[in-house]
């Protein structure tokens, strides 16, 4: 298995909004510049699968393989691969949160995949993940 990337940030945000803007998928594109659309088929669980479409690329089938109050893990399924988002949320004592986020490839054609995929996940990782951080804060405030 190959790392494509790491990236963490500090947010004023809860833990908890985080994992609400992770459940609700149809928002990923406010956040990740890199899709189109995202589809959860069924509960935000263990074991849940979805469709989502990354922009210029095919439909890619995802399962949520680990989901906790600290962790959310979705394995995107490629021919050949598996692309893994692995996320872990930390509660500061200031009421925020550290949140870091590693993704890794794995299976027989993961250099393939990395060619294709990798230089552009690991270039956005940290634009994505500073812009999830905003849309949990914002979902904040406004709950407020």
């Amino acid at each position: 298995m190959m790392t494509l990337g790491s990236a963490t940030t500090v947010s004023s945000a809860a833990p908890a909004a985080f994992f609400a803007r992770w459940a609700d998928m149809a928002t990923w594109p406010e956040w990740n510049a890199d899709t189109e659309w995202v589809r959860l088929d069924g509960p935000f669980a263990v074991g849940g699968t979805g469709v989502l479409k990354p922009k210029g690329g095919p439909k890619t089938k995802f399962v949520i393989s680990a989901l906790s109050d600290r962790v959310f893990t979705d394995v995107s399924l490629l021919m050949g691969a598996r692309l893994t988002f692995h996320h872990e949320v930390e509660a500061r004592t200031d009421g925020g949160s550290e949140v870091a986020v590693t993704v890794t490839l794995g299976g027989p054609l993961a250099r393939l995949w990395n060619v294709i995929l990798g230089k552009c996940i690991a270039q956005s990782l940290q634009r994505d993940l500073d812009a999830l951080a905003r849309a949990a804060e914002q979902a904040t405030a406004a709950a407020r």
